[in-house]
């Protein structure tokens, strides 16, 4: 079981994600915006953070930045889940230090590889 912090403006979006990583078995937190998300990040140290892009205060993209430059987060798994689908987003992100870039809506076996490629963990499927 990991420790998961979602950073998502969106409560719904926010809960599909937390049932779908629950379902896992991973125990997940919720920010709300990307400054809560930093500052959650930091107290909290997860082993892998999903985050969103468009958000109030700062959005996803300045927040993985962020959280990359700091000393004690910068060795936390950033995976961005977004509805920002062009090739250059994805990109961007992947730049700003993301581990992986997901399109919304996320299905909950490409959300299980992506967090499982995040922690290490190798899934072998019969």
């Amino acid at each position: 079981m990991a420790s998961i912090l979602i950073v998502e403006d969106s409560a719904t979006d926010a809960f599909v994600l937390q049932r779908m990583l629950e379902k896992l078995g991973h125990a997940v937190e919720l920010a709300v915006n990307g400054r809560d998300g930093i500052d959650c990040a930091v107290t909290m140290q997860p082993d892998v953070i999903l985050m969103d892009v468009v958000m109030p205060d700062i959005n996803g993209f300045q927040a993985t930045r962020e959280l990359q430059q700091l000393h004690h987060t910068a060795g936390i798994p950033v995976i961005i889940v977004s509805s920002k689908q062009q090739k250059t987003d994805r990109i961007w992100g992947i730049r700003q230090g993301a581990v992986d870039y997901l399109y919304k809506p996320v299905s909950a076996k490409v959300l299980a590889d992506s967090v499982n490629s995040a922690l290490g963990v190798n899934v072998i499927q019969s």
